[in-house]
């Protein structure tokens, strides 16, 4: 179980997992190149639209606001004016009709707005509908375009007109348009500078957050995986620094792993296609059948070999890949535990295989994956198998709310310093190549990938059997 040094191909390998990475992230990386707006462009274009909207909104609250209120505004002004135009009109009245227009122009010169008689007919075309039912019942009407109010003097085809109020006569209703306009603009200036700076202070942090986001998609592009995305200094993206920063370390995560894979089974697939190669080639320089069954025997083993190796490679590649979901369910486990361990036994051969579980209360229901679980229990007894001389013992007790399974051996154990990096994938403690016992040192690192999804662990430890001690630990009751 020992690593092995970097060859060429150990380079070309990292050289392809980031080139493939660099090339994943370029796919969207000339979407940010190519938006680079400037802090002051991007501050305009949301103040315009902010404040447009919120000007639109206004005006449009305005007009409903009037539009309701011009019934009431109409009656008040009916009164208002009622007395004024009866008392024009009791005057009239005092003198014969074909004097009255001499005599408006008199009254006209003691008032402050326009004073007038037009003929009924004259008024069709500038009166809607309703205000000719008014004007014709002897009520006021009242055109708000012109600001003019018409009373028919009478039952004649006369008809008095009062305005426009705003005349030229009257300063103060003059500058009265005017003022209000100015005082609008004036308030309407005013909330745009006050919402122009506030909007200033909150898009000048969420400006920055997104500065920093895109400098740190370009040096992930660029194949910098060390990379990571600053605090955000705005909640709003909080969540997307945080989520830029979890895929960075998982793509990090995922190329040691794709490169990890690919220098270990470059290695691991030397060995059986030499010997495959050589065996090939005495098969062409013998004839004898004894000779020829036995190097037929060995390609065999070595095709055997390849495919495991390739299934086990899958398997962890899969678990560091996909991180699957657990399906927990409940087992009865003394019964699941020697189930799984009269399985594989026949691949210890002479060796002398005991299961324990008179620790365990009575009938105990564990919560485990079923389909996961045996791919950590079956790879530690198979490690077992490789180094014990005699005897292997699996126990299992529940300690606390924890249930653990032990694996012990009586062959040569694991120093001290070595008892964590054994869980790495393509290690091993013993120098050879035997197929015997050198495996590929991919079961240990898939038993701790299946623990880590179970949230337990694995862990090395000495055996009071002399040899090793693999033992799995994991929450009884999910």
């Amino acid at each position: 179980m020992t690593g092995t040094e970097p060859t060429p191909e150990d380079s070309g390998a990292k050289e392809h997992s980031q080139g493939l990475a660099r090339s994943l992230f370029r796919v969207s990386l000339p979407r940010w190149r190519g938006s680079r707006y400037s802090l002051s462009k991007l501050f305009f274009n949301f103040y315009l639209l902010a404040m447009g909207s919120f000007v639109a909104i206004a005006f449009t609250a305005d007009f409903v606001i009037s539009t309701a209120q011009r019934g009431i505004t109409d009656d008040y002004a009916r009164r208002f004016m009622r007395g004024t135009i009866t008392l024009i009109e009791d005057e009239l009245f005092h003198h014969p009709r074909r004097e009255w227009q001499k005599k408006i122009k008199d009254i006209d010169e003691k008032f402050s707005y326009n004073l007038g008689i037009v003929e009924r007919i004259t008024l069709d075309s500038k009166l809607t509908p309703s205000q000719v039912i008014k004007l014709d019942a002897g009520d006021i009407a009242i055109d708000h375009d012109g600001d003019i109010m018409y009373h028919r003097l009478g039952t004649s085809s006369q008809v008095l007109v009062v305005g426009p109020l705003a005349s030229n006569r009257n300063p103060e209703l003059k500058d009265r348009l005017p003022l209000e306009l100015r005082l609008r603009l004036l308030t309407w200036s005013l909330i745009g500078v006050i919402f122009a700076i506030a909007l200033w202070f909150w898009i000048r942090p969420i400006w920055r957050d997104l500065e920093a986001l895109r400098q740190t998609a370009r040096d992930l592009g660029d194949g910098h995986f060390d990379a990571r995305s600053p605090a955000a200094r705005t909640q709003l993206f909080a969540p997307l620094s945080d989520t830029m920063n979890s895929m960075a370390d998982r793509i990090r995560q995922l190329l040691a792993t794709h490169r990890e894979l690919s220098c270990g089974i470059s290695h691991e697939l030397r060995t059986p296609i030499a010997r495959m190669r050589f065996a090939l080639e005495m098969l062409s320089e013998t004839e004898q059948r004894d000779e020829r069954e036995r190097l037929w025997a060995m390609m065999e083993a070595d095709l055997d070999e390849l495919d495991q190796l390739i299934d086990t490679s899958l398997t962890y590649a899969r678990f560091e890949r996909e991180a699957p979901q657990a399906h927990f369910s409940s087992v009865k486990f003394a019964e699941w535990l020697s189930d799984e361990v009269d399985a594989v036994r026949l691949l210890g051969r002479q060796l002398e295989v005991v299961v324990d579980t008179g620790k365990l209360p009575e009938s105990l229901f564990v919560d485990l994956d079923r389909k996961a679980m045996p791919y950590a229990l079956r790879n530690l007894l198979r490690n077992a198998f490789k180094y014990a001389s005699k005897r292997i013992s699996v126990n299992a007790e529940l300690v606390g709310e924890n249930i653990q399974i032990h694996v012990d051996d009586d062959g040569i154990g694991i120093p001290p310093e070595e008892r964590e990096h054994i869980f790495s994938a393509f290690t091993r403690l013993d120098r050879s190549r035997d197929r015997s016992t050198g495996g590929y040192g991919l079961g240990l690192a898939i038993a701790r990938r299946v623990l880590e999804l179970h949230g337990g662990t694995a862990i090395a430890d000495a055996s009071p059997l002399g040899g090793a001690r693999f033992t799995l630990s994991w929450k009884a009751q999910q």
